[in-house]
């Protein structure tokens, strides 16, 4: 019996000591979280204008659209692609300063779509485009 005695003694000193490890462990750990650099990230502010210009008119846009078809229409008068641009100087004559609204079908061609935004583009007017769902026509607009 004196043997098993002696068989559990040394059976629980033979474990590896973690406290120094977890020691080191936990010292590692504040230093990264004190030297840890926490980012100031800025969200969107999603807030309306406060009335800076609730008095003003709306600015006047001229909207081209590109249906299904590949039909263009600028203000609702259908021209050809080559004539996009003078149309739009025309009406620039009545609305000057008036933005630019792209509004093409979904499976309206994408040549259509690039080449008068790059016409627009390239007179120095700022476009903004978006695309509508084919079910939709151009009469919605």
């Amino acid at each position: 019996m004196s043997r098993r005695l002696t068989r559990s003694t040394h059976h629980d000193d033979d474990g590896v000591n973690m406290t120094p490890m977890l020691d080191i462990v936990f010292i590692l750990l504040i230093f990264f979280i004190v030297t840890a650099v926490f980012l100031d990230e800025e969200g969107i502010d999603f807030t309306q204008a406060r009335g800076d210009g609730a008095g003003a008119p709306p600015v006047a846009a001229i909207t081209i659209v590109i249906d299904a078809s590949d039909k263009i229409t600028v203000q609702g008068r259908t021209v050809p692609l080559g004539l996009v641009e003078a149309e739009v100087q025309l009406n620039l004559l009545n609305h000057p300063g008036a933005a630019i609204d792209l509004r093409a079908a979904e499976t309206a061609r994408f040549e259509n779509v690039v080449l008068i935004k790059d016409d627009m583009e390239q007179a120095g007017r700022t476009v903004s485009f978006e695309t509508y769902p084919s079910a939709f026509s151009a009469a919605q607009f």
